[in-house]
């Protein structure tokens, strides 16, 4: 169980939230000039945030008015690009260490705790003299330009006007300099021993050869622009244009990015951990303690998650032997539900969509019963789609993307099936409430709707919260729901999602600080949580270059269900104003969720 002693702000948030009453919902008429001192700020550094980011003013939905600018452009990703975000971030933490408490309100306290500690992270993370952020690769199997543009391209490029699909062509070219910034950084950072893993390597140059040697015209963001231009009337062969810029831009610098790879791929080892990067533990403690916002070590942590995964196993171990199924671990047991044949989709294309139907009729079906549970309820809606193919062999399972703040895009949830057999009918329940509702899209969307907080607060995102939330909403439709009432197997998927996570405590862990192999990891996952070898592999692949950020989930979960077990003990607990407490303050690191949770 983890101990609030060890939630922690740092240094730089130590008593701002010291006996911080639970804050209000609605905004003060008027701020204070301390308050708005901060906010001037915070407000500050978002907008240059927006500035500094096309795509992401193109999510929000800001990239029009004076930003309409934006819409032809993506960030660049150059050294130097990278140099003056480490400078940035520096002189940001040097900027709100100047800032008091003295006279804040109990809302400024809390956004000050909140990016206090995300601009900490962020000045220690710039520190590091290669990557980006706290990740130490560039483009890996599920990350780069190449992986994200396309379908950035396809789905969040907004095409109303004219003027919308010239910015789609400009941001084509874009998208070619991109390539070649990330390309330049890629080779800097080999040349100071940094280079993905010879396995993940290879399946990165997989990945790029396959968006390079895809016929432009059959590219989803190309037939994304024709269909737009089309339901839009807007004239002019757009189609053409934009593939013109692929086939002599695009193409050609996904040529030179692969021969970047290439010519590292002789010197590349299977070592699959943080700590053979240079300043690795340093690397893997930052990145530990920006997704967890605790003060564990990773060895506290793999010790946690041995514990856990003991814990739910047993529980699974009692539902499965009153189904008769009492041979074997718990893993096996599960492992053969997962292979039986009669909880299987066809891999094929028509039953890939009739899953993604089915799975939108659940969210269907769960609509209604959210107000047993919850007072405030989110106003976008959210579509369930499939990975695009091309990215499929190192995309995660699934993912969620937010709708745009003024309404004119849904959220979305993305679900991998390049095999079906990774996910068997009584599991998938259980993924669509993590990353549709009352998970992703729940909270994230309450947030971005909640007019009280500011703008800044609305949008920002913390891995612990957001990923504890979601892993939380699972058990909301388990429990409080009651949707598995009368389905053992549902509620074998529903713990086993559990178990899961409980499992990547311990091989994040065993990968970056015990120095696990990549093969020990995926041996475990298979074992002792029963997932399917071909998704075990892709989930430890992950791992390997999103480093830390699969301990956030059982972590933020954890503490989450102990801040409502220590609610429901105290006399008239009210299940939708706890939901209301933990969601409409926005996304916060953990320890301030326990100021604000406290009575």
């Amino acid at each position: 169980m983890i101990d609030r002693r060890r939630l922690m702000l740092s240094s730089a948030g130590l008593g701002l939230m010291a006996a911080m009453p639970a804050m209000a919902q609605t905004a003060a008429p008027t701020m204070s000039p301390a308050d708005a001192r901060l906010d001037a700020m915070l407000t500050r550094w978002f907008e240059e945030n927006v500035d500094l980011s096309p795509e992401y003013a193109t999510n929000l939905g800001l990239d029009r008015g004076a930003r309409a600018h934006l819409a032809g452009k993506l960030r660049p990703l150059g050294l130097a690009d990278a140099e003056a975000d480490r400078a940035r971030a520096r002189a940001r933490w040097a900027e709100i260490r100047t800032v008091s408490d003295e006279g804040l309100s109990d809302q400024a306290k809390v956004s000050l705790a909140v990016y206090r500690f995300t601009a900490e992270g962020a000045a220690r993370a710039a520190d590091i003299p290669y990557g980006g952020g706290i990740g130490p690769y560039v483009v890996t199997q599920r990350s780069g330009a190449y992986f994200s543009v396309p379908d950035f391209m396809a789905n969040q490029h907004r095409v109303e006007t004219e003027a919308d699909a010239a910015a789609f062509i400009a941001r084509l070219s874009a998208f070619a300099t991109v390539l070649d910034q990330e390309s330049e950084r890629i080779a800097a950072d080999a040349a100071i021993g940094v280079r993905l893993p010879s396995f993940l390597m290879d399946k990165t140059l997989t990945q790029l050869r396959t968006l390079r040697d895809t016929p432009a015209n059959d590219m989803a963001m190309l037939q994304a622009l024709i269909r737009k231009t089309g339901e839009r009337n807007i004239g002019g062969d757009w189609g053409a244009r934009a593939a013109g810029v692929i086939d002599t831009e695009i193409k050609p610098a996904l040529t030179r990015q692969i021969a970047v790879f290439e010519a590292q791929r002789p010197n590349a080892t299977e070592d699959a951990g943080a700590w053979k990067l240079p300043q690795g533990d340093t690397v893997y403690a930052l990145a530990l303690r920006a997704f967890t916002t605790t003060d564990y070590s990773a060895q506290d942590i793999h010790d946690i998650g041995l514990q856990q995964v003991a814990e739910i196993q047993a529980e699974i171990d009692t539902i499965l032997k009153g189904m008769g199924m009492a041979e074997g671990s718990v893993g096996a047991r599960i492992k053969a539900l997962s292979e039986d044949p009669q909880h299987l989709w066809p891999n094929t294309d028509e039953a890939k969509v009739e899953l993604i139907g089915s799975l939108n009729q659940q969210m269907a079906a769960l609509e209604p019963l959210l107000p047993r549970v919850f007072n405030t309820l989110p106003g976008a809606k959210v579509e369930i789609r499939r990975v695009p193919p091309s990215i499929e062999l190192g995309a995660p399972g699934g993912y969620y993307q937010a709708a745009s703040l003024d309404g004119s895009r849904p959220g979305a949830y993305y679900i991998n099936l390049s095999n079906t057999a990774n996910w068997p009918k009584w599991g998938l329940p259980t993924l669509t409430y993590h990353e549709a509702s009352p998970g992703h899209h729940f909270q994230i969307t309450v947030a971005r709707e909640a007019g009280s907080l500011p703008l800044y607060r609305r949008v920002a995102g913390n891995s612990a919260f957001n990923e504890g939330w979601a892993l939380y909403a699972e058990r909301v439709a388990a429990d409080d729901l009651d949707v598995y009432a009368g389905n053992p197997l549902g509620r074998v998927g529903y713990l086993q999602s559990y178990l899961f996570r409980a499992v990547r405590l311990v091989v994040d862990t065993g990968l970056h600080h015990k120095r696990w192999s990549r093969d020990q990891a995926i041996r475990y996952m298979i074992e002792e949580c029963g997932e399917p070898p071909e998704s075990a592999e892709k989930e430890i692949d992950r791992y390997c270059v999103s480093i830390g950020q699969a301990c956030s989930y059982k972590l933020g979960q954890t503490v989450i269900a102990r801040l409502r077990a220590e609610a429901e003990a105290r006399p008239g607990f009210d299940l939708k104003a706890f939901h209301d407490r933990v969601l409409l303050n926005g996304s916060v690191p953990l320890a301030v969720l326990e100021g604000l949770m406290r009575t």
